[in-house]
């Protein structure tokens, strides 16, 4: 297949163009219930083009890409909102996928994993609470514990992400609470969404948007929670374990989708900028400012994609742990392009950026949060540094 990447790219690019951004302006303007049909509609469109889930293994169902080649075509998807969602490789249920083919038993495939990858189904991923710090979650208030043959699960949750719709999600708990080790007292325990005492109390308002169905995060509560025991993911105190498995390669699938993102803010800005006449006869792009701003903008898209591919074709070659260090450096520096080109594109547009008539706005609300989810820039930062320092003689405790 990576042979023929360079095709495949190229197609999926011309479809995401052609079939997605029409529907664009209705999910901006009415939602996402407004675009659901015609999004499952493409999503058929996909199947039968053979672009499914691409990177889920083809005995699985899907395309079978490894992680560089999916990564080019993340980037591609992440053209347009609903590009992942269309491709069945969306966050959250991606990330479910991978743990679920990885540590998941037989019934728990054929119950969870295989719906989820044929897109019968959605799922999230529950572990943020509120009462603690997101950034280290060796700390957390949920709690399974053990009654017969079954797991009573007590938790507040939130940023569950795109919990509306969902049919089961991945909750971490701590299920052994005198571990002397931390990060081996949590467990990841599937939770079927209709489950008596799961209860989502709300989809959190994102910069004054709640949104609908996918595009959500849900603060919810799990109230004595009943689910047996057979749902416990791989073993006990194994959910940190868990969790850090599925973040690397993840992180990749991010960065590259960002910078999907990136490109096509990048695109409307320059588009923008060659369009609009200050005075008669005086375009914006002949400002200096912006000149730079476009000049700045390309590089720093071009050394994202170089390093996010380095990372990938590193993961693919040695594995997730070898390049644990670079992981932390994608994660915050893509980050930091994207915020910083979201930025500059809604300013080249002036009061039209900051309306629902262009994506950025749009882009703006969901993905500010860049910079916070999946460890904010703050602790990758310091890993790097750490890791860099103790080159030298510096070890630094955390």
């Amino acid at each position: 297949m990576t042979s023929n990447i360079e095709v495949l790219v190229e197609d999926i690019k011309t479809f995401v163009r052609e079939e997605l951004y029409p529907l664009e302006p209705i999910l901006l303007q009415q939602g996402y219930y407004a675009v659901e049909a015609a999004v499952y509609e493409k999503r058929e469109n996909v199947k039968a083009r053979g672009w499914w889930a691409p990177s889920i293994p083809r005995n699985y169902g899907g395309l079978g890409l490894n992680l560089p080649d999916f990564a080019r075509v993340s980037e591609v998807l992440g053209l347009s909102f609903l590009g992942h969602l269309t491709f069945n490789c969306q966050a959250p249920d991606i990330g479910n996928m991978e743990l679920l083919m990885e540590v998941a038993g037989d019934e728990q495939k054929e119950r969870y994993l295989m719906p989820l990858i044929r897109g019968e189904i959605r799922s999230c991923f529950s572990m943020t609470e509120p009462e603690h710090a997101g950034s280290n979650p060796l700390y957390m208030s949920a709690t399974a514990v053990k009654d017969g043959d079954d797991y009573v699960i007590n938790g507040h949750k939130w940023f569950t992400s795109s919990q509306e719709g969902t049919a089961f999600a991945i909750v971490m708990a701590i299920t052994n609470p005198d571990a002397p080790k931390l990060h081996q007292r949590a467990s990841q325990i599937i939770v079927p969404t209709d489950t008596p005492g799961f209860r989502r109390l709300r989809n959190i308002k994102i910069m004054g948007e709640a949104g609908e169905g996918y595009f959500t995060d849900a603060e919810v509560v799990y109230e004595n929670v009943r689910v047996p025991q057979s749902n416990l993911l791989g073993k006990e105190g194994e959910g940190f374990a868990l969790a850090q498995m599925r973040l690397g390669p993840g992180r990749v699938h991010h960065c590259m989708r960002w910078i999907g993102i990136c490109e096509r803010a990048f695109d409307l800005m320059c588009k923008r900028a060659a369009s609009r006449e200050l005075s008669p006869g005086k375009m914006l792009a002949e400002k200096q400012t912006i000149q730079h701003w476009i000049a700045e903008s390309r590089a720093e898209i071009n050394a994202a994609r170089f390093l996010v591919m380095d990372v990938a074709h590193k993961i693919e070659s040695s594995g997730a742990h070898a390049a644990r260090v670079d992981i932390s450096l994608i994660k915050f520096y893509v980050a930091g392009v994207l915020d910083r080109l979201m930025d500059r594109a809604v300013q080249v547009h002036g009061a039209l950026g900051i309306t629902d008539d262009t994506m950025l706005a749009f882009a703006y609300r969901r993905e500010r949060a860049a910079r916070i989810y999946d460890g904010p820039d703050e602790v990758h930062k310091s890993a790097v540094a750490r890791h860099i320092l103790k080159q030298y003689g510096v070890t630094i405790s955390i």
